[in-house]
Order: structure tokens, then sequence, then C-alpha cells
């Protein structure tokens, strides 16, 4: 098993969930990305780029989805996290309940069609 994988497979209730149902969503509306083990992180590379990344705050008890395009994303902004950042934009999930499943999609299309473009903008 890679160490992204045992990273979400070892995380407690009710992040493993969440993740596990993040990982699920992003390999099927994606399928071309490749799950890595970047800066202790699951992180995702599409077409040798980043892309994604996956990271548990225990402390604060969520789930950040970073992208790494988010410069460039067009969609669903207002559901989208920046805190003190000043490119880096995120989905965050504290439960399963929060996640819309329809929304996450369309922001990995996005997110898609966009990564080619860069960090920046």
């Amino acid at each position: 098993m890679n160490p992204a994988e045992d990273y979400i497979l070892n995380q407690e209730e009710p992040f493993k969930s969440i993740l596990l149902q993040l990982q699920v969503l992003v390999e099927t509306t994606a399928p071309k990305v490749e799950l890595k083990f970047k800066y202790r992180l699951p992180f995702y590379y599409l077409n040798g780029k980043p892309f994604c990344y996956f990271n548990v705050s225990r402390k604060k008890g969520y789930v950040d989805v970073g992208f790494w395009s988010s410069a460039h994303l067009s969609v669903h902004l207002d559901k989208m996290v920046t805190e003190k950042r000043k490119v880096m934009r995120s989905l965050r999930y504290f439960n399963l309940e929060d996640m819309d499943a329809e929304v996450f999609m369309e922001v990995i299309q996005d997110a898609e069609t966009v990564n080619h473009k860069g960090f920046w903008k």
C-alpha cells in the first residue's frame, strides 16, 4: 500500500469516511489522476502536474481539499475557503453530510480544464 492510502486509512472517524468518499469522487471524476504522497499529504497529480490534495486538520475538525490551480477556477468559488492564503482555495468538510457530491465533482471538472495553467494567475 502506498503512503497516501495509509494516510487515508489510518485517520480517525469522521475523517476516514470523508477522505474515502473524496477519493472515490476524485478518481471517478478525473480518472487520469495519480495519487502520490507529497508534502506528507495525499496529493493527486494530473499529467505530471499537481492537481489537488487532502489535508486533515484534527485540531480544527475538518478535511481540506486544496486545488493547485485554484487561481484559475471559475465554479463554486462562493463555497471555497481561502482563509489566510493568497492564492490557494479549498473545499472544507467537517462531516459527510456537508459534502455536496455534485458541487465537488463540478469543481474537479473545472480544475481538470485549468490544471495546465499552473499555480499563479
